[in-house]
């Protein structure tokens, strides 16, 4: 019986913010560490069967591993997104039909939408939460002109990013041979030119970076919880 998988992102996550946390995955939030806030998700979805956890070190995986559900495997991050991701893909076992790959540092995702997604990958075989962009955005050139890019077909890249697990293994593995740097792993899927389905996120799911993102986690976390 095949399975789903979801790979925890928590390497890339946790370099000190400005001095102020030394890990920010591990960063309080709303009276539990950052990481605890997706993991709980994937638990209450009921989504995946298997979790491979990507730390920075031995020291950080024994602080992560109270609050990861299970089973679940650690594996070391690599020197890039790519590595760390290539290396979680080796650890997944071969029953594997489908995979997440989260970035723990966004810990406002939602059960409903881990459900949502898994329905969609098993028709599609890669889709991504994403939201539209509201700003207008502008290209910069090399000669110091702008061009305006349509809003319309612009979509900005969040996680969980869901996959077929045979369909991105190739992604990372052509990404890999190309010596490539990516920043998402819808990037790699994009190599392979298939095509890749968006569930649009109607709620915030900003990704903690700097100490000023903790307060506003926090405040949606307790207006999401008082029902505002």
């Amino acid at each position: 019986m095949s399975r789903t998988a979801a790979i925890l992102l928590a390497a890339g996550a946790s370099r000190r913010m400005l001095g102020k946390v030394e890990d920010k995955i591990l960063a309080p939030l709303a009276g539990k560490p950052v990481i605890a806030h997706s993991a709980g998700a994937f638990v209450a979805s009921g989504v995946a069967d298997f979790y491979v956890v990507v730390c920075r070190d031995l020291a950080q995986q024994r602080a992560l591993m109270c609050y990861v559900p299970t089973p679940a495997v650690f594996v070391r991050g690599g020197r890039e997104r790519q590595h760390s991701v290539a290396n979680a893909l080796e650890a997944l076992p071969g029953d594997v039909e489908y995979v997440y790959i989260h970035d723990c540092a966004r810990p406002l995702v939602r059960p409903e939408q881990l459900v949502a997604l898994h329905k969609i990958v098993r028709r599609e075989d890669a889709v991504v939460l994403a939201h539209r962009v509201t700003d207008t955005i502008k290209e910069h050139r090399d000669d110091a002109r702008l061009r305006t890019l349509d809003r319309s077909r612009l979509w900005a890249m969040e996680t969980p990013q869901v996959f077929a697990t045979d369909l991105i293994a190739r992604a990372y593995a052509k990404v890999i041979d190309r010596g490539r740097s990516i920043t998402d792993d819808a990037s790699a899927v994009e190599l392979l030119g298939h095509p890749i389905a968006l569930l649009e996120n109607a709620y915030p799911n900003p990704k903690l970076t700097s100490p000023q993102d903790l307060a506003y986690l926090e405040f949606l976390l307790t207006h999401e919880s008082a029902g505002i």
